[in-house]
């Protein structure tokens, strides 16, 4: 015999469902502001003696010029820092997720990870932040804003969710943020954040030789080159609706 569910219970079931649902969408609308997960002072002293360790046996130093690059078809973030008079690769990490297909954020809701040459000051760390740790990519960008594109709170972060964001686990964002907050402590004026489609080689601009931002890519394809030259990343600025670079 098929027992039925009481219209009191199922009120009570589906309300209680509702009560959640709320609950959930308040927890995504929350600002970036309200105070997070991760006690900043505590990450500090259980993730910096094995950083700076980690550095050392690599002949580098915590609190040297960092720069960071990101790829979002290999989902590898990267960070190089700086020994003598250029960049030396330190670590990558798997990007956990981030939201979007490959090319750039257009506007704002798009739900598009942003794509481009973007940078870090102290201001755009947040240390309080709902997803852990993060800091904000400066989305939009001059280049970004001379083409109409629109939106905010583009970040690194941790937690492993996003909507428009890159998201790192938890351990790896304090890695990250250590570096990043480190450098810029000790006088780097900002921390370059150069964000790729994909490694810009000639065989993978092939394989995408269809999609509509090949000329984009093309563009973004000579800051990652003059990169690759020196292992200093280039100036760079925005005109007549491209990226423009010097040494």
């Amino acid at each position: 015999m098929v027992k039925t569910i009481s219209r009191p219970l199922f009120w009570a079931v589906g309300a209680a469902f509702l009560v959640l649902l709320a609950v959930f969408a308040a927890y995504l609308l929350l600002p970036y502001e309200l105070p997070g997960s991760a006690k900043l002072a505590q990450v500090k002293k259980e993730r910096l003696p094995a950083l700076e360790a980690d550095l050392t046996f690599k002949g580098l130093r915590l609190g040297a010029p960092v720069f960071l690059r990101v790829f979002k078809e290999e989902s590898r973030l990267e960070a190089w820092i700086r020994s003598g008079s250029s960049y030396h690769p330190y670590k990558s990490w798997a990007i956990c997720k981030y939201s979007g297909n490959l090319g750039p954020k257009l506007k704002e809701g798009d739900e598009q990870a942003p794509e481009g040459f973007y940078s870090v000051s102290k201001e755009q760390l947040n240390p309080n932040s709902r997803y852990h740790l993060s800091f904000n990519l400066g989305f939009p960008n001059t280049y970004d804003q001379s083409l109409g594109r629109t939106g905010s709170y583009l970040m690194v972060h941790g937690n492993c969710l996003s909507v428009g964001c890159y998201a790192m686990t938890n351990k790896h964002i304090e890695e990250i943020y250590l570096l990043v907050e480190a450098a810029l402590q000790n006088g780097q004026e900002a921390v370059p954040v150069h964000i790729f489609p994909f490694e810009m080689t000639a065989e993978k601009l092939r394989e995408h030789a269809h999609s509509q931002w090949l000329p984009f890519w093309h563009n973004l394809k000579k800051g990652y080159d003059l990169f690759e030259d020196d292992h200093n990343p280039p100036r760079v600025s925005a005109r007549d609706g491209n990226y423009t670079f010097s040494s």
